[in-house]
């Protein structure tokens, strides 16, 4: 589509794609939301990375990326569902409340490890921090037996 084609200022125009979202500013606020990923996808582009969706549709050289979403509602190739209570990140990505726990994150030591002293933590119901500490002493003796100048590293 060459730029001689184009009727106003965007095309598709806003009269046809006020059918595919509920009020003109639901139509702004997803075809903004889509522009960014699109803007996403193409700066991770070129890092390797591809978690977002490119653009759905042909597009030209140096199309805006808000032009491409535009023409993608109107072909029908992504479509609008209100999200109540929804929260997006800057991307225009859905937020989940329940995010799962991050593992790195996760401190594995009881909370009350700092107060005792006693880091130990019981893996299972039947081991319990005796059971732990014997196991480490039987290591320490195993250690010792294979050292035979009896020094400790």
């Amino acid at each position: 589509m060459s730029l001689s084609e184009h009727e106003g200022i965007i095309d598709p125009s806003v009269d046809e794609l006020l059918g595919k979202a509920e009020s003109k500013y639901g139509l702004v606020i997803f075809a903004a939301r889509r522009a960014r990923q699109i803007n996403a996808y193409y700066s991770q582009l070129q890092e390797g990375l591809f978690e977002h969706v490119g653009p759905l549709v042909d597009t030209d050289i140096n199309e805006k990326s808000l032009s491409i979403a535009m023409r993608e509602i109107d072909e029908g190739t992504i479509e609008a569902h209100h999200v109540e209570g929804g929260k997006f990140n800057e991307n225009g990505q859905l937020v989940h409340d329940d995010a799962p726990a991050d593992f790195f994150g996760t401190d594995f030591f009881p909370e009350d490890a700092e107060i005792n002293g006693d880091a130990s933590v019981d893996f299972s119901s039947g081991q319990t921090p005796e059971v732990i500490d014997r196991t480490s002493q039987s290591a320490e003796q195993e250690q010792a037996a294979e050292d035979p100048s009896g020094e400790q590293a």
